[in-house]
C-alpha cells in the first residue's frame, strides 16, 4: 500500500501528469481513479491555470462543461454519479475564479440557458450557483485577491436578474421536488448579498410562504426566511417586513399551535422535526434583533410580537443546548436593551433628538418617558415569563473536579472556561437585569417555585439545584433591605425542607443548596454576625459528615464565605470574649479530624485569609503559630529522626508526611502572602536539604533504573515532595509584597541546593519548576537580581536547552517555563545578558528563533514577544 502511496504522489507531482486527465476520464470506469485525475487537475487550476496557454485553458474548460452537460442531462446518470458530478462541479467553479467574468462573460447567460432545456440539468446549474455564491461570498479570504473577490461579487450582482428569473419560474412551474429543494438551497446562499428589490419588489417572498406550509421544503424555506429577516434596510421595507412576519405567524399556528410542548415534539421528533425547531428559533430572534421596534407600532402587530415572543419562550425550554444557546444570546441582548432604556432615558432621549434645543428636548424627554412607560408595559408579561425560564434552567455555577496528577495525587481543578459556566455567566447576567426591571415579579417567583418544592408537587434535585443557583446569582441585585427579606424566607422555607424531606442524599442535597445560596450573600452575613457564626459552625459539623460529597461542599463554602468576611472573625464580636479565630484555633484539631488531607488544605488557606485581616503584628504572629502548630510539630519530628538516622527519610510514608506538611504550608502561604515570613523562615533551610537529599535519591534510582526509573511510586513521590517545595517557595515570593530583603534572605540559600541541583541531574530528573521559580524571582525583585543572572544562566541554560531542541515535543512544561524565564530576564535585567559571551548571546538568539518557529502556539508567542523586548532595547 505505502509503495502504492508513494507511486500515485510521484505521479501527482509530475507537471505534466494534468495533460493525461482527459484521457483518463473518457476512459475509466473507476471513481477512485476520476477523483484522482480530478485532484491533479485541481492543482494545476489553483496554482497554474493562467500560466497554461490559452488553447490549454478552452479545451479543458469546455471538456468539463461538456462531461456536466452530459452527465446531467439524464436523470439515470445524473443520479448514479453524484459525487462524481459533484466534484465536477466544483473544478467548474474553480476554473470560474480564474476565467470569469474577463475571459467567460457569457457564463452566466450559458448556464440559464442550459438550465431551461432538462429539469436535472436545471437541478445541477442550481447547485453549481449555489458552490460559486459560497465560494465568491463566504469562503473567498485568502483564496483570492480583494480586488478579484469585488470583481466577482459585481459580475454576481450585474447579472442576478438573469437568475432570479429563473429561478422564480422554477418555484412556480415546477413539480420536481429535487429540483424545488436544489433552488430553495441555491437561494438561501443567495439571499443574505443580492440588491433587496429583488427580494421585496418582486414575488419572491410570496412564493416563498407559499412552500413553508408544504412539509418537503419547510425547512429550507424557513432557512431562506430566515436569511430576508436578518437583513436590515432603513425603514424602507418596514411594511413588507410586517407581512411577511404576519403572514408567516398565521401560516405556523395552523402547523404548530403556540400551546404545542415543544419539549415533547423535540425530544419524539425525527432529525427534520428537529432541524424545523432550531430553525425556527433562528427565524424568531434574527427577524426580533433587526425589526422587534416596527411591530411594537401597532397593536395588531403587537398581538403578533407577543405570539412570537411566545413561541421562542416556548422553544427555549426544548432540551437541546444548541438550540438554547440561539435563544439565551437574544433574550441576553433583548433584556439588555429594555434594562438601558429603563435605567438611562435621558441618554436615550439625547441620542434620538441630538441638536434640538433646551425646551423642546424637556417636553421630548418627559414624552419619552411615557412611551418607555408604554413599552416596559408590553414586555411585562414575556419578561415573567422569560424569569421564569431562566430560573428553571439556570445552568451549573462552577466545575470543581477532582482529578488525579501526574504523580498520582488527588489534586482539585476549577474548570475555569468550559461551556456550561459561559452559559451560567450569561444566564446570571440576564437575570440580574430582569430582576431590576421587576424586583416584586422575581421574589414572587422564586418563592412560588421554592413552595412547590416544599408541597412536593415540584420536588427534584435538579429543580432544586438550579433554583438555588438562580437564587444565588441574582446576590446585590435588590436594595439591603428587600434583600435581607427574602433570603430569610428562602433559608426558612430550604430549613423546613431539609426538616420533612426523607433520606440521606436528599438531605445532603439540600444541605449543599443551603450552604450554596448561603455563601453567595455575604452582605448579608457581615451585617448579622450569628447568623454568619451559626453558619460556619454548621459548616464544622458538616465537616464530619461522611455523606459523599458534603466535606467537599462544607470545605468550599467555608473558604468562600472567610475570601469575603474575613475580618469579622478577627474582632471580638459583642457577647463574646475572643475573636472567632482564636475559638477555631482552640478546637482546630477536632474540627478537622474526619478531613481528607486536600480538604485540610482548603481549611488552612481559609483559616489564612482570617489571620491576613488581622492588623495587630503580634496577635496574627500568634494566630499563625497556633495555626501551624499541627504541621510544625510532625516536622520537627521528622527532622529529628532524620537527624539521627537519613534512610528514615526514605520510608514511602514518611515522604508521604513531608509532602503534606508542605502543601498545607503552601496553601496557607497562598491566603497570607508577606506574614506567612515567620513560619517559612521556620522551617527554610530544613526543607532545602530535604530537597537536595530527595533529588540526590532521585538522580540515584534514574542513573541505576534508567528512564523507566522516573516513572515508579517512590521516585513520583519524590519528584512531588521536590515540586511542593518549589511550589511554596515561589508562592510565598508571589504573594509577599515588594520588599527586596526577602529575595536576599531567600535566594543565595537556594542557589546551590536548586540551581545547582538542577544543572547536576540527569534531564529526566530536572523539575520545571524551577525555571518557573526563578522566572517569579526575576519578575517580582526585577533589577535587584542582575549580579544572580549569570549564575541562573549558567545552571539552565545550556541543559535545558538540549532537552527541548531535540524535537518539538519532550519536555512541553520545560519548553514553556524556560522561555518565560528569557523573557522575565530580557525584560527586568538586560543589562545582564549584554555581558554574556558572544557565544552564549548567540545561543540566546538561537534560542528565540527556535521559539518562534515552534509549533505549539503558545511557546511561538511566548518567543515572539520576547523577540520584541528584545528588539525595544537594542533600539
Amino acid at each position: 500500500r505505502s509503495a502504492a502511496d508513494h507511486i500515485l504522489r510521484d505521479l501527482q507531482s509530475n507537471p505534466d501528469m494534468w495533460l493525461q486527465v482527459v484521457h483518463i476520464l473518457s476512459n475509466t470506469q473507476n471513481l477512485n481513479t476520476k477523483f484522482f485525475a480530478l485532484q491533479v487537475l485541481e492543482g494545476v487550476i489553483k496554482y497554474r491555470w493562467n500560466a497554461l496557454p490559452v488553447e490549454q485553458r478552452d479545451g479543458m474548460k469546455n471538456y468539463i462543461s461538456e462531461v456536466i452537460v452530459k452527465l446531467s442531462s439524464d436523470d439515470v446518470s445524473f443520479r448514479r454519479e453524484k459525487f462524481y458530478v459533484n466534484k465536477l462541479n466544483i473544478i467548474l467553479v474553480q476554473i470560474l475564479k480564474h476565467e470569469w467574468p474577463g475571459r467567460w462573460r457569457s457564463f452566466i447567460p450559458d448556464l440559464v440557458a442550459a438550465a431551461k432545456t432538462s429539469e436535472t440539468i436545471c437541478e445541477n446549474c442550481m447547485a453549481i450557483l449555489k458552490l460559486l455564491s459560497e465560494e465568491v461570498f463566504d469562503f473567498s479570504r485568502g483564496e483570492m485577491t480583494q480586488l478579484k473577490i469585488k470583481e466577482l461579487k459585481q459580475s454576481l450582482n450585474s447579472e442576478f436578474q438573469l437568475i432570479h428569473e429563473l429561478c422564480l419560474y422554477i418555484l412556480s412551474a415546477s413539480r420536481r421536488a429535487e429540483l424545488i429543494r436544489a433552488t430553495l438551497a441555491t437561494l438561501h446562499a443567495f439571499l443574505s448579498w443580492i440588491p433587496l428589490g429583488y427580494i421585496f419588489e418582486s414575488p419572491l417572498l410570496e412564493t416563498l410562504l407559499k412552500f413553508f406550509p408544504v412539509p418537503a421544503y419547510r425547512n429550507l424555506t424557513l432557512q431562506c426566511l430566515t436569511e430576508v429577516a436578518a437583513l436590515k434596510f432603513g425603514d424602507f421595507y418596514d411594511v413588507q417586513f410586517v407581512k411577511m412576519y404576519t403572514i408567516f405567524l398565521a401560516q405556523l399556528q395552523a402547523i404548530v399551535p403556540v400551546s404545542t410542548s415543544f419539549i415533547e415534539v423535540y425530544a419524539n421528533g425525527n432529525s427534520e422535526e428537529q432541524a424545523f425547531i432550531q430553525n425556527l428559533a433562528l427565524f424568531f430572534t434574527s427577524f426580533f434583533k433587526s425589526h422587534i421596534r416596527i411591530l411594537e407600532s401597532s397593536q395588531e402587530n403587537v398581538n403578533a410580537l407577543l405570539m412570537g415572543l411566545e413561541y421562542l419562550i416556548n422553544i427555549s425550554y426544548v432540551e437541546d443546548n444548541e438550540v438554547f444557546k440561539v435563544c439565551l444570546d437574544y433574550w441576553n441582548s433583548l433584556v439588555l436593551e429594555l434594562f438601558e432604556a429603563h435605567h438611562n432615558p435621558e441618554n436615550i432621549a439625547a441620542e434620538n433628538f441630538a441638536g434640538m434645543q433646551m425646551p423642546l428636548l424637556q417636553g421630548m424627554v418627559d414624552g419619552l418617558g411615557s412611551q418607555l412607560l408604554r413599552r416596559r408595559q408590553l414586555y411585562t408579561d414575556p419578561m415573567s415569563k422569560l424569569r421564569m425560564l431562566m430560573i428553571c434552567r439556570m445552568a451549573k455555577p462552577e466545575e470543581v473536579l477532582i482529578v488525579e496528577d501526574e504523580n498520582g495525587n488527588i489534586v482539585r481543578e476549577t474548570m475555569k472556561d468550559n461551556d456550561v459556566l459561559v452559559q451560567y455567566k450569561i444566564m446570571r447576567e440576564t437575570l440580574i437585569y430582569l430582576a431590576h426591571l421587576d424586583h416584586e415579579d422575581t421574589e414572587k417567583l422564586m418563592l412560588r417555585k421554592l413552595s412547590k418544592q416544599l408541597s412536593g408537587e415540584d420536588w427534584s434535585w435538579n429543580n432544586l439545584n438550579t433554583l438555588c443557583w438562580a437564587i444565588g446569582s441574582i446576590s446585590g441585585s435588590m436594595m439591603e433591605d428587600q434583600e435581607n427579606r427574602f433570603l430569610v424566607m428562602v433559608i426558612r422555607d430550604l430549613l423546613n425542607l431539609c426538616e420533612i424531606t426523607k433520606g440521606k442524599d436528599n438531605k445532603a442535597v439540600i444541605a449543599s443548596n443551603i450552604m450554596y445560596v448561603v455563601g453567595q450573600y455575604p452582605r448579608f452575613l457581615r451585617a448579622h454576625w450569628k447568623f454568619l457564626k451559626t453558619v460556619v459552625n454548621k459548616l464544622f459539623e458538616f465537616m464530619h459528615e461522611t455523606h459523599p460529597g458534603v466535606q467537599d461542599m462544607a470545605c468550599d463554602t467555608f473558604l468562600k464565605i472567610v475570601q469575603k468576611c474575613k475580618r469579622k472573625f478577627v474582632i471580638t464580636q459583642i457577647g463574646e470574649n475572643e475573636p472567632f479565630v482564636s475559638e477555631l484555633l482552640t478546637t482546630l484539631s477536632v474540627t478537622i479530624a474526619d478531613l481528607e488531607p486536600l480538604q485540610i488544605h482548603s481549611f488552612y488557606e481559609s483559616v489564612g485569609h482570617m489571620i491576613q485581616a488581622e492588623s495587630d503584628p503580634l496577635k496574627r504572629d500568634e494566630f499563625l503559630q497556633r495555626l501551624m502548630q499541627l504541621p510544625n510539630q510532625r516536622w520537627v519530628e521528622i527532622i529529628g529522626q532524620a537527624r539521627h538516622s537519613v534512610d528514615y527519610l526514605k520510608d514511602q510514608d514518611v515522604i508521604r508526611a513531608v509532602l503534606n506538611i508542605l502543601q498545607t504550608n503552601t496553601s496557607v502561604a497562598s491566603s497570607l502572602g508577606t506574614y506567612f515570613l515567620p513560619q517559612i523562615s521556620l522551617i527554610f533551610l530544613d526543607m532545602l536539604n530535604v530537597y537536595r537529599m530527595y533529588s540526590e535519591l532521585i538522580s540515584t534510582s534514574i542513573a541505576q533504573g534508567g528512564p523507566y526509573a522516573s516513572r515508579t511510586s517512590v521516585v513520583k513521590l519524590l519528584r512531588s515532595v521536590k515540586r511542593e517545595t518549589l511550589k511554596l517557595i515561589e508562592t510565598f515570593l508571589d504573594k509577599a509584597e515588594d520588599q527586596p530583603n526577602i529575595g536576599k534572605q531567600f535566594v543565595p540559600p537556594m542557589m546551590d541546593p536548586v540551581l545547582g541541583d538542577y544543572a547536576r541531574n540527569v534531564p529526566d530528573a530536572r523539575e520545571s519548576e524551577v525555571l518557573s521559580l526563578f522566572a517569579t524571582i526575576i519578575n517580582k525583585y526585577k533589577r535587584t537580581m542582575i549580579d544572580d543572572v549569570p549564575r541562573i544562566f549558567e545552571a539552565v541554560f545550556q541543559c535545558t536547552l538540549e532537552m527541548i531542541t531535540k524535537n518539538f515535543e519532550d519536555y512541553p512544561e520545560h519548553r514553556l517555563k524556560f522561555f518565560s524565564l528569557l523573557q522575565a530576564i530580557a525584560t527586568h535585567c538586560f543589562s545582564a545578558l549584554i555581558l554574556l559571551s558572544s557565544e552564549q548571546l548567540k545561543l540566546v538568539m538561537d534560542s528565540i528563533i527556535w521559539a518562534f518557529r515552534h509549533t505549539e502556539r503558545n511557546i511561538a508567542e511566548t518567543g515572539l514577544n520576547l523577540l520584541l523586548e528584545m528588539l525595544k532595547h537594542f533600539q
